[in-house]
């Protein structure tokens, strides 16, 4: 028997960030959504624990007690009493290290699949808080749709989207350490204000307007990112250029997010990115999207 779980990929429309707490971590007003990049996570009972992946990227994967998908399962058994070995199979297709919470997907998506293969009932509430221990994106990964995360990001109040926005996503030749990104923050933005989300952003939300969410999309975390990678750089403009009506790194990079009207200009917007030398890929998709889901 094995259960998969397919999990989306997400994008910060507002990601405001303020001064690091004595914790180390950082309030957030952070304003998630989630896009049609999926990866699948397929667990088997096995003797022992074991990880494996596929897909673009997955090289750059940890294949032992580090991946968060296996802390996942570990964190979900040990609160069950469960000494259940599962084989964890990975299907990448979100960027990896690419600011897109593809680690944190795979991590909801354990914990889902492990729940529905052991029979551990665990309630929403009780795996949206094994989540928040295993990292700030991940409960969003579970939950998906759009979603306010406050605090370091964990505490979600769902938001409604009013209608479908189309995004191209530039994948960059190389990675970016979140941590590394943080501090360059700190460096950057000594006395960052208390975060706050913008009401034009989610009014734009609500209302499923392109022009107003164009408008508002906002990363406190851009000019870090850009500092660690100035030829993203290149590559927002590039993407501006062919039509984009709103431009940013998302998360904390280095993949770049463009907001388009339509479908018809996401592929136009994609097929300029592909052909301007400026990013190793570029990749079409739709929002909102469900959270972690069973297949």
């Amino acid at each position: 028997m094995s259960v998969t779980v397919r999990v989306p990929a997400k994008v910060n429309v507002q990601l405001a960030v303020g001064a690091a707490r004595p914790d180390g971590f950082h309030d957030l007003a952070n304003v998630f959504l989630a896009v049609g990049l999926y990866d699948e996570v397929t667990v088997t009972p096995a003797d022992e624990p074991r990880i494996t992946c596929e897909g673009p990227g997955s090289d750059q994967v940890p294949l032992d007690r580090t991946n968060l998908a296996a802390r996942a399962a570990g964190l979900l058994a040990e609160r069950h009493g469960i000494g259940g070995a599962v084989h964890i199979h990975i299907a990448k297709d979100i960027p990896v290290a690419g600011g897109m919470a593809g680690g944190s997907a795979d991590a909801a998506g354990s914990l889902v699949a492990c729940d529905a293969l052991w029979g551990t009932g665990a309630t929403r509430e009780e795996l949206l808080g094994l989540c928040a221990e295993l990292g700030s994106d991940v409960p969003f990964s579970l939950v998906g749709g759009a979603a306010l995360g406050t605090g370091r990001g964990e505490k979600l109040e769902p938001m409604e989207v009013g209608g479908d926005f189309h995004w191209v996503f530039a994948v960059a030749d190389g990675g970016l350490s979140t941590p590394a990104v943080y501090r360059e923050f700190d460096r950057l933005t000594p006395a960052a204000p208390a975060p706050e989300a913008s009401p034009a952003l989610l009014e734009a939300l609500r209302k499923g307007d392109v022009e107003a969410l164009a408008a508002s999309v906002a990363n406190d975390l851009q000019p870090a990112a850009l500092s660690l990678f100035p030829s993203l750089s290149e590559t927002l403009a590039a993407g501006t250029a062919a039509g984009a009506l709103a431009a940013l790194v998302s998360g904390s990079g280095p993949t770049t997010a463009f907001l388009t009207a339509d479908a018809a200009s996401a592929r136009t917007v994609a097929d300029a990115l592909t052909t301007s030398g400026t990013c190793r890929a570029a990749r079409v998709a739709d929002s909102p999207a469900p959270g972690a889901t069973l297949l």
